[in-house]
């Protein structure tokens, strides 16, 4: 059986995207960066990666010898390693500060692109990623500079300096998706303030320098309004904890590399961010840019899904034949890289614009920042639910090889599975794209953004461009009634516009490839479209299986 030796260079498709997006020079670096970077996923990273989740689980050392609390949180020591060697690429560092080799920064294209093979392997340490993210974004865009000095070189980190990962504190046992009950309180003590309370599902515990904490500072009016945001030291400059005690550690289906935990605080010295009234602003900005790491993860784990399937179905023999000689596997294998391909392509296409919304260098019109939430909200929601799927059609793939624990994917699948509830379930985006229709007329600007997109599609395409048309005029009926219905049926009809808007914009980015590419883009278009819009039972052409060696044999499969 062949095994996969490099996420990237394996990965044509994915090449063929970055180019799209990075200069020549960002280009060619990153290049060489993601080809070590695949290789280390595939190989060491991805055999961490099973220790963590099967025998090197964190664990809780809540005292020490003489009953102290001390609350600390063990990882093995593959875990520290894998720890180093990703953020030593610049992973989140390389978004705010210059490349050294290029004398630039880089750009959240190339951070993602990172992203994307480490999810291949570890979707788990993927989350503390994620938060660190979310922290340096809040403290270079809105501390003091007396806190960024005090905190950022070290959330930056490329190796230079001492590493603090970042978490961001959100939920309490009250709330959940309601942030706007959050208790946790804020006391003004001298330049700084003391927290008491506590966050129920606080992921990164212990292992974060400093987290990104909601709180209501006295006298701070109900509901999110009055949350305002602070920065938290994990420990003191002495080492002690700051305030800080772990109850216990979330006993979770997957993503097991993290340790989330039940956390309370106890007169732990913070920092305010910004304005004190712009808490829950803030925060809601770190969370989109945690929906969009939510997405590569889930397109992370559709692609090692599939390859796994794909491999497996070339060599595994049955009834004579190799499983990929069969016209139903060749189906399922052909939908799937399909699916695959296109969404990793729309995710990108997504992230182009957000680094331009998130910069904050260029200015940027209301459109681009309304298009920017509702194409997270739409991407997050649907690549969430597809890695479920395609783990769950790689399990199949294997039979009862695929339910042990030796072959990856049951561990594909329990780490698919929190990504449909991580940073929104499907109900709470679907109350975003209504939040976004009633307040910003959302679904209005998609829909003269998709009708211009299609305009530019060539004639050679009219066919399936006609089916996309149709799909459009079906979502201009659907969101003109619902826009002006009742509250009831706005939230019946939000998942339902939802699902519409991202088959649409999806079946563009199909085409758009189909328009610049050769053969095989074509061919996916003709599948991914005709899946799509057409419900047909009788398919005389089979085209999932006539495309099959053009889309999925790797001998066969063109790279650019």
């Amino acid at each position: 059986m062949k095994y996969i030796e490099n996420f990237y260079k394996e990965d044509p498709h994915f090449i063929s995207v970055l180019k799209r997006y990075l200069d020549e020079e960002m280009g060619e670096w990153a290049d060489r960066e993601l080809t070590d970077f695949g290789g280390m996923c595939a190989g060491e990273i991805d055999e961490r990666a099973a220790h963590t989740d099967r025998e090197g689980q964190p664990r809780l050392i809540k005292y020490d010898r003489m009953g102290e609390d001390i609350s600390e949180v063990w990882v093995n020591e593959g875990y520290k390693q894998t720890v180093k060697d990703t953020y030593n690429r610049g992973i989140v560092g390389y978004i705010h500060k210059q490349i050294p080799e290029l004398g630039r920064k880089g750009n959240y294209i190339y951070s993602y692109a990172q992203g994307y093979l480490l999810s291949q392997s570890e979707p788990g340490f993927y989350c503390p990623v994620t938060l660190t993210m979310a922290t340096a974004y809040l403290l270079e865009h809105y501390a003091s500079d007396e806190i960024k000095e005090r905190f950022l070189p070290h959330v930056l980190s490329t190796g230079e300096t001492e590493l603090y990962e970042g978490a961001t504190f959100l939920t309490e046992r009250q709330g959940g998706s309601d942030v706007g009950a959050n208790e946790t309180k804020a006391v003004k003590d001298g330049d700084s303030y003391r927290l008491y309370g506590e966050k129920y599902f606080a992921s990164n515990s212990g292992m974060c320098g400093v987290a990104m904490v909601l709180a209501r500072i006295d006298g701070a009016p109900p509901g999110t309004k009055g949350l305002s945001l602070f920065a938290v030291p994990w420990r003191k400059e002495n080492g002690m904890l700051n305030g800080i005690k772990i109850r216990r550690l979330k006993d979770k289906l997957g993503v097991r590399a993290v340790p989330s935990a039940e956390v309370e605080f106890e007169e732990a010295e913070a920092y305010l961010v910004g304005e004190a009234s712009k808490g829950i602003h803030y925060m809601m900005e770190a969370l989109n840019l945690s929906r969009v790491c939510n997405a590569i993860a889930s397109i992370g784990i559709m692609r090692r899904a599939y390859i796994e399937a794909r491999n497996y179905a070339f060599h595994r023999e049955a009834f004579g034949k190799k499983l990929a000689d069969y016209p139903m596997i060749k189906e399922t294998l052909t939908h799937l890289a399909v699916k695959q391909e296109i969404e990793t392509s729309a995710v990108f296409s997504l992230i182009d614009l957000f680094d331009k919304v998130m910069s904050h260098e260029h200015p940027v019109s209301e459109k681009e920042m309304v298009l920017n939430r509702l194409l997270i909200a739409l991407l997050k929601k649907e690549t969430a639910e597809q890695a479920i799927h395609f783990s769950h059609e790689a399990i199949e793939m294997h039979g009862g090889n695929g339910f042990i624990e030796d072959f990856v994917l049951p561990r594909l699948l329990r780490d698919a599975q929190v990504l449909t509830v991580w940073e929104g379930t499907a109900n709470i985006l679907g109350l975003e794209i209504l939040r976004l229709m009633n307040k910003h007329n959302a679904h209005q600007l998609f829909i003269e953004e998709m009708k211009g997109n299609l305009e530019g599609i060539p004639a050679s395409l009219e066919g399936l461009k006609g089916l996309v048309e149709k799909g459009l005029k079906e979502l201009s009926e659907l969101t003109e009634y619902v826009a002006g219905a009742e509250q009831d049926v706005q939230t019946y009809h939000a998942k339902k516009i939802g699902n519409l808007m991202t088959s649409i914009y999806e079946s563009w980015i199909s085409l758009e490839e189909a328009a610049s590419g050769g053969e095989r883009e074509r061919a996916k278009a003709e599948i991914f479209i005709e899946k799509t819009w057409c419900n047909h039972l009788l398919d005389k052409e089979m085209k999932p299986v006539a495309h099959f060696d053009l889309i999925c044999n790797p001998q066969l499969t063109p790279v650019k």
